[in-house]
């Protein structure tokens, strides 16, 4: 089998936002051919890797990849030409140290990432195996519970509202295709429920409804009446997960709502945060304190650690030194991870990895800015994450990974597992 890097190519595309992004093909000398293309946040964190646009203003605002591709093209090629393709841990570590920097900033972590993932399906097209048997081996065959995106908030949709995903999760589905369709019917559902209340029905970034709330509570009315118009039960049958993206709405140490006119101190929010919980059917709760706020995510761990999945996405950053640290002080119960934050492949499985034996759950996610590149569905798999997030049933960048998805199912056939409910088991003792 011919495995060797033979050609590595970068070109300049466009996200679902329209704005440019890196897409890398590599080549291989037994002509296996990988692509891998990059997605992109609007919601990132300060703790993430650095994604590298060209800064130029007359070149798509600024946000040009140019400098990005041209880093693929000029300086990564020539250090992984001739490389095995099945080292994907070698090729990974060899970008990183070419780079040189604690956050990829020199090369660009758009850079690095395009070529990690376009080296991995490369491989896996050589070795005739689906990405997820490639990357997980004969273990990895678990299908996530999906988290779906009814109503899209915050940097998603023009600060409408305050709080930046509203989600459901099936926790009564029996499977993932079974899981898909209980999230479709809440979505469209939802948009019913939009119409009969007078409210205008568009698309947030992430295919989710565009809302017009007068408080952020709404959003949570709205989202329980959609699950009852699909014929399901609140809680039982479908819950609520929220993104609350804290860290975009924290200014010297208060948690301020744009939207009601009302700031908090973090003992003052995370008494907030329980009352909702006391109130609807919520399940998980992403980024419910800033991520700078580790006192604050104390508190919330303590108050709410015991009922309901607290993920940390910008408090995390797929990066497995702050992971270590939320683990060493208990804070958080599961992890968000997304390929982007840290611009590897390597390392978003250790991530993965390091999340499961500290005992807390993974979570694999898309991001805002997202591709027609279906890498995370295979990773999800392949990792036995047990849950994704993609954002909504709309959206045909969305809706990629959904059907990638099913078609994983339909391949693993009777192999296939899907815990559903029962991994939140770990963690919840309510």
């Amino acid at each position: 089998m011919h495995t060797r890097i033979e050609e590595v190519r970068a070109r300049q595309v466009f996200d679902s936002r329209g704005h440019p992004t890196v897409e890398v093909d590599v080549l291989l000398e037994g002509g296996a051919v990988g692509r891998g293309t990059v997605p992109s946040g609007a919601s990132t964190g300060r703790f993430e890797a650095l994604e590298l646009r060209d800064g130029d203003p007359t070149r798509f605002s600024g946000r040009s990849v140019r400098k990005a591709v041209a880093n693929v093209n000029e300086r990564i090629a020539p250090r992984v030409l001739g490389m095995d393709a099945l080292q994907q841990r070698v090729i990974d570590q060899a970008m990183i140290a070419l780079d040189g920097t604690a956050d990829k900033s020199e090369l660009g972590a758009n850079a690095i990432l395009g070529v990690s993932m376009a080296v991995a399906w490369a491989g896996a097209n050589a070795s005739r195996l689906p990405l997820y048997r490639y990357l997980g081996g004969a273990e990895g065959r678990t299908l996530p519970l999906p988290m779906v995106q009814v109503i899209g908030g915050g940097l998603h949709a023009g600060k409408s509202v305050d709080v930046q995903d509203f989600m459901v999760i099936p926790v009564g589905a029996r499977t993932y295709s079974n899981a898909i369709e209980m999230v479709a019917s809440v979505y469209h559902a939802a948009r019913a429920v939009f119409g009969d209340r007078g409210k205008p029905v568009s698309v947030a970034d992430e295919g989710g409804l565009w809302p017009t709330f007068g408080s952020n509570v709404e959003g949570l009315d709205l989202v329980v009446a959609s699950i009852e118009e699909a014929g399901y039960a609140p809680g039982k049958d479908v819950a609520i997960a929220l993104d609350v993206a804290s860290s975009h709405f924290f200014e010297q140490g208060m948690y301020r709502f744009a939207l009601e006119g009302r700031a908090r101190d973090a003992r003052d929010f995370v008494r907030l945060l329980v009352s909702w919980v006391d109130q609807y059917p919520i399940l998980s709760i992403e980024d419910g304190m800033a991520e700078d706020d580790w006192a604050g995510w104390q508190e919330l761990t303590g108050a709410l650690g015991r009922r309901v999945q607290l993920v940390g996405d910008d408090l995390f950053a797929t990066n497995t030194r702050r992971i270590k640290q939320g683990l060493d002080e208990r804070v958080a119960n599961a992890v968000l991870i997304k390929m982007n934050q840290i611009g590897t492949l390597t390392e978003t499985m250790e991530a993965v990895a390091l999340t499961r034996r500290g005992g807390y759950l993974p979570v694999i996610s898309a991001r805002s800015g997202e591709t027609e590149d279906t890498t995370i569905a295979h990773l999800a798999v392949a990792t036995n994450a047990g849950q994704i997030k993609v954002g909504s049933m709309a959206r045909s960048e969305r809706t990629v990974k959904w059907n990638e998805l099913l078609r994983i199912e339909e391949g693993l056939g009777e192999e296939a597992l899907f815990p559903g409910a029962s991994i939140f088991e770990r963690i919840i003792t309510r």
